[in-house]
């Protein structure tokens, strides 16, 4: 394990690129915890891994499709009752532009 893998000018760079402004205080809070993560991810890499099987999914089976069936189809008349104005088989709504407008 490695200490000190991240120094404040590297907190700073990104924090810049990303467009963020930190205090010298945010920016060792920000060091002090990313060097935390990077000594937890330099622990696993001492795990020995030969053997093992990557795991692609937490679950062992394919994903559980179902048919595709229209319920309660062709209700358009009920439906349509709760619409406050209707035109023939439309639901009518107030005009957003009017004639003559440019934009």
């Amino acid at each position: 394990m490695t200490s000190n893998n991240i120094t404040p000018a590297e907190v700073e760079h990104v924090a810049n690129l990303a467009k963020l402004t930190l205090t010298e205080s945010e920016k060792m809070a920000f060091t002090n915890q990313l060097d935390k993560i990077f000594e937890v991810v330099d622990t696993l890499s001492e795990v020995d891994t030969d053997g093992i099987e990557p795991t692609y999914s937490m679950t062992d089976g394919a994903n559980k499709l179902r048919s595709d069936e229209a319920i309660n189809a062709n209700q358009r008349t009920e439906l349509l009752k709760n619409a406050p104005e209707t035109q023939e088989t439309l639901i009518k709504v107030p005009a957003i532009l009017t004639a003559g407008e440019d934009k």
